[in-house]
């Protein structure tokens, strides 16, 4: 099974970078699920088949990946559409740090607050996610992974700020999406502390603080 894991991903990336590459702004321009995925030696896998696939690659890659539900990301993509810009708040050992969410195609590009605050459009992203459309509607999944610049987040930080895309915009709370669109459509009218509760409401917070005393000690 492991050989044919890494058969099936092609070398037009090198493995041991992927993820882990200083990012510019841009990024990885063109990435495409064929350009790290033989996606023909999949097309007789069930599903799941494919998601253990993705899942066994990537473990031991210092990145963020996941397989999404057709469902789910139909949901997410959809107010993704209307809402495509979103703040997510990184706990740090002193306080929170905020990080702009912008989607740009089925690319998630997001970027220090602080950043964007003193550089403008100059600033650089420090975590990308890419999203895979490609088996969606045969095998209805998508894949996801992601480009980080490792000298800005680890990965435990990343996958933290990936996991509030799902918060933000794949819930079934109202209350919770509504911070999404009060973001996007009645800027003057949000609170950041929001952001911070929902986060520390979810577990996401103290799953990423227990991670961080871990690394600490």
């Amino acid at each position: 099974m492991e050989d044919f894991v890494c058969f099936i991903f092609t070398i037009h990336l090198k493995t041991d970078t992927l993820g882990k590459q200083p990012l510019r702004r841009g990024f990885t321009k063109d990435k495409t699920l064929s350009s790290i995925f033989n996606i023909e030696m999949v097309k007789d896998k069930t599903a799941e088949e494919i998601k253990q696939i993705w899942q066994q690659y990537f473990a031991a890659k210092d990145t963020v990946y996941a397989v999404i539900p057709e469902e789910k990301f139909d949901l997410i993509w959809n107010r993704a559409q209307s809402c495509p810009t979103f703040l997510c708040a990184l706990p740090r050992r002193e306080g929170y740090e905020f990080f702009v969410g912008q989607w740009t195609g089925a690319e998630l590009h997001f970027t220090a607050l602080i950043n964007i605050q003193t550089r403008g459009e100059a600033a650089a992203s420090q975590l990308i996610l890419y999203h895979y459309p490609e088996l969606k509607e045969e095998k209805g999944i998508v894949l996801m992974t992601a480009e980080m610049d490792s000298t800005f987040l680890n990965v435990a930080e990343a996958q933290c700020i990936a996991n509030q895309v799902q918060l933000f915009y794949a819930t079934d709370r109202k209350e919770t999406y509504a911070l999404v669109e009060t973001f996007n459509f009645r800027p003057n009218e949000f609170k950041y502390m929001s952001v911070i509760a929902e986060l520390e409401q979810s577990g996401l917070g103290a799953e990423l603080k227990c991670a961080q005393n871990q690394h600490k000690t």
